[in-house]
């Protein structure tokens, strides 16, 4: 109200003289919306006509209609059974609201009494809702304030004709949509040239659990969090909003206010660096979101990267993936990271919805886009290798590789079962079994081959904030864990996680290995995996890499688990052992070797004979050193770090080197000291060695434990197996096998003695 104070005078409807005092007005505002909520409480709502049940909220038209005149009071006669609305769901104190601004609208539209209350009366019309009364006012020195009291609750808007804005509010009880409402306030009230809308849409008051549940546009819905509830964003256009047979599908187009032109924008509109479209959103290329069930699913800003994180580390981990099944995964997106791969003789893909399928294709066709892979189809549905089946996956499972199979498996085995489903906190009956379901991980774990790989998203990743595992949203994910832990067809359990799938949260993915030998090829080193890129993936008919975000980089940052999975696994109850060897303990002392102080030093060299009459350097302590102290710890974490196939090419070096009786003495002394000094890595599987380059070479090795009085930092799981899943091995598997403790107190002039359980044993 611009401009207006209280004592000055308003004018009526276009048909009176009334005078009204601004505080009345405002009185009168808040008591008649006080009354509509109560009028809403008190009685049920008509339900929403069938042809605004499956809505699109795309205006027709931005010309305003031409409706007759209405009166300022609609009657109901409350008592009459004709009009009191039908008695045909639960009543509860709950509704939905919907706020709706607009910008660049007619000032004279919007300083007219007359032609925003009939625009008003014809919304509540094609709406299906009932006027009670409306009281409007033009104000001075110009704009209009409207209240309608609905049998339902309310609307009410404000304008400001020389900004060309109006501000909208529809409240209503019950549970028919508004959000179909959308288009009609767009096309009655969006009367001008280049109207810019905005609109927010919010369930409000308290509903069950239950309800909220079966509500996917309750507010705990990722659809009402990205789409429907921000009123601050530049544009949110929907795509697609129906249901199949089996769920509901939403699809939209978003651009963000703080959204910004990415490099592909910058190249479409040939920006230049100065160029001041490089700050409006209005260049920037709407990011297409798609939800199921009112549940986020993919991004087409960052699908790639999601889709990439599911697919890649699982194949690589395998030493030759030629037959792949993806359970799940409707957009195609799964399946065309698959069929990148060259060693793939067949993709068998098991989606329950082929409708879902239809969809996708249709509105997110680059998912499932192979036109740019030699030697695949247009669409990667059509490819010849795709086996596409419409049923349930489980079953699919259990008919083929259950106890009691009733169908032959197309293949024997397969090498990688991609299992892109459901998160496992969501909560959901579907959700609970797939991850409680004993005999359905049976089935999949039996289709494996010996090398096979069972790769599975897993939802939210684990933050160091989290509750004991087996508690709230997450303890499905600990059951499945727990299952896959306990059978002895697996042996490595792999989790890692990525930041950029474009969730508001890092999404989390399991590698589960029937054997220990998919280690060493998760652990390899980056390039390892760049060279496995280049020589396992397909080429491109545009010359580009045909992965946009997975390389060995990255995978390399995928080998070592975030602190939040270890310090959740560290809250099971009891604590697993190795929790207890998460860090050097500040309560031991680390004792080291200074050359260049002694009065530094808790170690002296002292030559010894050696039992063939030879002398060496042996190291003894000079201050007493109690059990559990860190020996030379700078020293050992110097130590480096080579695979079997480092030693094994060194090898391989001296004998074609040493062929016709020529001698390659380099190599063979490093070979010698190699074997004098490196031991292999206690990770099972890993094929991973560490040579002693410090001081420590110069401590005496033997067998005996008894003889010993230096040991691993970490020692032998109190069971004799190291866990299959444990984030605490995997996280600090370095620092557990370089590093040394004091096994005994070692009292001063005492040598030190180290306990060698695997000498030479990469050797022979």
């Amino acid at each position: 109200m611009a401009n207006v104070v209280s004592a000055v005078p308003v004018r009526s409807h276009d048909n009176g003289g009334i005078v009204v005092d601004i505080r009345v007005f405002l009185s009168v505002l808040t008591l008649a919306m006080a009354a509509s909520f109560m009028a809403g409480v008190g009685l049920e709502p008509f339900t929403m006509p069938k042809s605004l049940q499956s809505f699109s909220l795309h205006p027709s038209s931005s010309e305003a209609p031409t409706v007759s005149p209405t009166e300022q009071v609609h009657s109901v006669n409350l008592l009459d059974p004709s009009q009191v609305l039908p008695h045909d769901e639960e009543h509860l104190p709950a509704g939905q609201h919907l706020l709706v601004d607009m910008r660049n609208v007619d000032s004279s539209f919007l300083n007219s009494e007359s032609r925003l209350a009939d625009a008003m009366m014809e919304t509540i019309k094609e709406s299906g809702l009932t006027m009670l009364s409306y009281h409007c006012h033009s104000l001075l020195p110009n704009g209009v304030s409207c209240v309608g009291v609905l049998l339902e609750s309310h609307i009410s808007f404000h304008t400001w004709p020389d900004d060309g804005v109006i501000t909208l509010d529809l409240f209503t009880c019950g549970s028919s949509p508004l959000l179909p409402v959308v288009p009609t306030l767009k096309r009655l009230f969006g009367i001008g040239e280049n109207v810019y809308t905005k609109w927010s849409h919010e369930l409000r008051g308290f509903r069950s659990d239950e309800q909220k549940k079966q509500n996917y546009l309750d507010d705990s819905s990722d659809l009402t969090y990205w789409v429907l509830s921000p009123l601050d964003m530049h544009s949110k256009t929907q795509v697609y909003s129906n249901s199949t047979s089996l769920q509901r599908v939403d699809i939209w187009d978003l651009v963000e206010i703080t959204d910004r032109p990415t490099f592909m924008d910058v190249i479409k509109h040939n920006m230049t660096p100065d160029d001041a479209r490089l700050r409006d959103p209005a260049y920037v290329t709407p990011d297409r979101l798609l939800f199921l069930d009112g549940t986020i699913q993919s991004l087409s800003s960052t699908e790639r990267v999601y889709h990439e994180a599911m697919v890649h580390p699982a194949l690589f981990a395998h030493p030759n993936p030629k037959h792949v099944a993806i359970l799940g995964g409707g957009e195609g997106a799964t399946l065309r990271e698959v069929l990148k791969h060259k060693t793939l003789e067949s993709a068998t893909m098991i989606e329950m919805d082929s409708e879902l399928v239809e969809i996708c294709r249709e509105h997110l066709a680059s998912m499932s886009n192979c036109s740019d892979l030699i030697g695949r189809a247009e669409n990667c549905f059509d490819d010849a290798l795709t086996e596409l089946y419409f049923e349930d996956g489980r079953k699919w499972f259990l008919d083929r590789f259950g106890p009691s199979p009733s169908i032959k498996p197309a293949h024997e085995t397969l090498d990688v079962v991609l299992l892109d489903a459901l998160d496992p906190e969501d909560d959901t009956e579907a959700s609970g079994m797939l991850y409680s379901d004993d005999a359905f991980i049976s089935a999949m774990m039996n289709s494996l081959s010996e090398n096979g790989i069972l790769a599975i998203q897993v939802g939210t990743a684990a933050s160091i904030d989290d509750p004991r595992p087996d508690m709230g949203i997450y303890k499905n994910r600990e059951n499945l864990f727990n299952m896959l832990e306990a059978r002895d067809d697996v042996e490595a359990m792999l989790v890692y996680e990525d930041a950029n799938c474009g969730f508001l949260e890092p999404h989390s993915f399991l590698i589960v290995c029937k054997s220990v030998d998919c280690r060493s090829r998760w652990y390899a080193r980056s390039d390892e995996i760049d060279y496995q890129i280049y020589d396992r993936i397909v080429h491109t008919q545009s010359k580009e890499r045909a992965l946009t975000y997975f390389d060995g980089t990255t995978q390399y940052a995928y080998q070592w688990p975030k602190k939040g999975w270890e310090t959740v696994y560290c809250r099971r109850e009891p604590m697993p052992f190795e929790c207890n060897y998460r860090s050097l303990s500040w309560e031991a002392n680390i004792h080291e070797i200074d050359l260049t102080d002694p009065s530094k030093s808790s170690f002296r060299f002292e030559p010894k004979e050696t039992e063939d009459g030879e002398k060496q350097a042996s190291i003894y302590a000079t201050v007493d050193i109690a059990k559990g102290s860190f020996i030379m710890a700078e020293h050992l974490s110097k130590s480096v770090e080579l695979s079997s196939r480092n030693l094994e090419g060194l090898k391989n070096n001296a004998i074609a080197g040493g062929a016709e009786g020529n001698r390659v003495a380099i190599i063979e002394d490093l070979l010698q000291f190699l074997a004098n000094f490196t031991h292999a890595s206690k990770v099972p599987g890993s094929n991973k060695h560490y040579v002693e380059v410090g001081a420590t070479c110069f401590i005496r090795r033997v067998t005996s434990e008894g003889e010993a009085n230096v040991a691993h930092w970490l020692p032998p799981h109190p069971t004799g197996k190291r866990p299959k899943f444990s984030p605490v091995y995997e996280r600090h598997r370095v620092s557990h096998d370089v590093l040394m403790v004091a096994s005994r107190d070692i009292k001063a002039g005492d040598e030190v003695v180290m306990l060698q359980v695997d000498e030479g044993s990469w050797f022979i």
